[in-house]
Order: C-alpha cells, then sequence, then structure tokens
C-alpha cells in the first residue's frame, strides 16, 4: 500500500515536473531530427532488431540504423551510471543534483548542434541526440531510495503497468485511490511536457527547441534546490 506523501507528498511533486521535463526533452528529439527517440529504449532496441530484415525495408519503416539506435542505448544507460555515481559520490546531499546534470548536457547538445550546423536552422543531428540521451537517462537518477531508482521518470511503460496495478488493488479493497493516483498524475505531467515540446516544435522549427528543454530543465533544478535539497541540507 503506497502512502499519501509517497504519492503526492513533495518528492511525488517534483517528479511530475521533472517527467513533464522527459516528456518535451523526447519531444524536441524527435520532432527534431530522424524520428529518434531518446525515452523510449524499448523502441529503439525493437528498431534496432528489425532493421537486420529486408521485410523492414520494404515497408518503409522509417528510424536509426541498428547501430545509431545502439549508440543511443550506450548513451542512456552511460547517461544512469554516470549520474548515480555521482549522487553515490558527491552529491549525497543533493538528492536531485542529476538535474544539473541534465541541464549541462542539454545545453550541451544544442550547441553542439549548433556548431555542426553551422548556426543555421536545420533539423538536430545524430550526435546531439547522443548527448541528448546521456542527458536523459541521467534525470532518471533524480529519486534514488535505498540505493535504487525509485521513480523512473521517462519509463512511461512501467508507470502504466504501476498505475494499472494499483487501481485494481483499490478497486478490490485492498488499497486506497494513492496506489495509483501518483502514477496518473507522474504519467499526466509526461505527456503535459510532450505536448508542450509539441507546441513550441511548432513555434520554433530547429534545433533550438534543445535550448528550450534544458531551460525548463534548469527550471525545475532550481526548484529541487530551493524546495527539495536546502531542505536536506538544513534538516
Amino acid at each position: 500500500m503506497i502512502s499519501k506523501e509517497d504519492a503526492v507528498g513533495t518528492d511525488a511533486r517534483l517528479s511530475w515536473v521533472l517527467a513533464a521535463v522527459a516528456g518535451m526533452i523526447g519531444a524536441a528529439a524527435f520532432l527534431d531530427s530522424d524520428g529518434y527517440f531518446v525515452t523510449f529504449m524499448t523502441g529503439n532496441t525493437e528498431r534496432a532488431a528489425l532493421q537486420g530484415f529486408e521485410t523492414t525495408r520494404a515497408r518503409g519503416v522509417i528510424g536509426p540504423t541498428a547501430l545509431n539506435a545502439g549508440f543511443i542505448i550506450v548513451a542512456f544507460v552511460a547517461g544512469v551510471f554516470v549520474a548515480m555515481y555521482c549522487r553515490r559520490r558527491f552529491w549525497n546531499n543533493h538528492p536531485h543534483g542529476t538535474t544539473v546534470l541534465t541541464t549541462i548536457g542539454l545545453f550541451v547538445a544544442g550547441m553542439t548542434d549548433l556548431v555542426l550546423s553551422g548556426f543555421k536552422e536545420n533539423n538536430v543531428t545524430y550526435w546531439p541526440i547522443i548527448i541528448v540521451a546521456f542527458s536523459v537517462g541521467a534525470l532518471n537518477a533524480a529519486f534514488v531510495k535505498n540505493g535504487e531508482v525509485s521513480i523512473p521518470l521517462s519509463y512511461v511503460t512501467g508507470t502504466l503497468v504501476k498505475l494499472g496495478q494499483g487501481a485494481e488493488r483499490h478497486f478490490r479493497g485492498g488499497g486506497t485511490m494513492y496506489d495509483w493516483l501518483g502514477y496518473a498524475l507522474l504519467y499526466a505531467g509526461f505527456i503535459v511536457g510532450a505536448v508542450f515540446g509539441g507546441i513550441v516544435g511548432t513555434i520554433i522549427d530547429s534545433g533550438y527547441l534543445l535550448f528550450g528543454a534544458a531551460a525548463l530543465c534548469g527550471a525545475a533544478t532550481l526548484v529541487t534546490f530551493f524546495h527539495t535539497d536546502r531542505k536536506t541540507l538544513l534538516g
């Protein structure tokens, strides 16, 4: 059974904001690239596997090559690895310091794209997407409990599984609304971020959208410092 604090408490509310950041990052990468996923490693894995079949090319299925998809997956895992190491080694008193790493990564990705494109408006190139995937992986290490990631922000499939499980438990009388409400709001946060990314992408039709995602993540970093990290330090 999930408590009210775990479902809608301080960390939960912050997770909704960061899920929105993840949704916007995913939208930015998808809209301004060749359809790369930076939040959906399941899709990248399936695309990588299917690229080896002639029927994939015959049906005109779009997507990165198996090698490109593999690099994105490796970058994502590397982001989680680096963020978790930094949490254990340097950020014991800053539980959400990973947002700083994500913000820096997104700004670097945006600048890299501008340099590679000669500071002209165009679609995001592949190498910045690698940096974005790393940044999203790092963001997923924002919430850790007992040494394990407790809220995977971009793992929407897992969130929906938990939502359905909690709803069933509440329905049969073995739990409360908090068993599913937190997951529903986390999912809603991701959707809001993706929609916002789509709106911004309609207005800014270039790689500058990555800077918008970086700015949003930077704002979330300030929220984590003043409302969460400082409480941890002072408490």
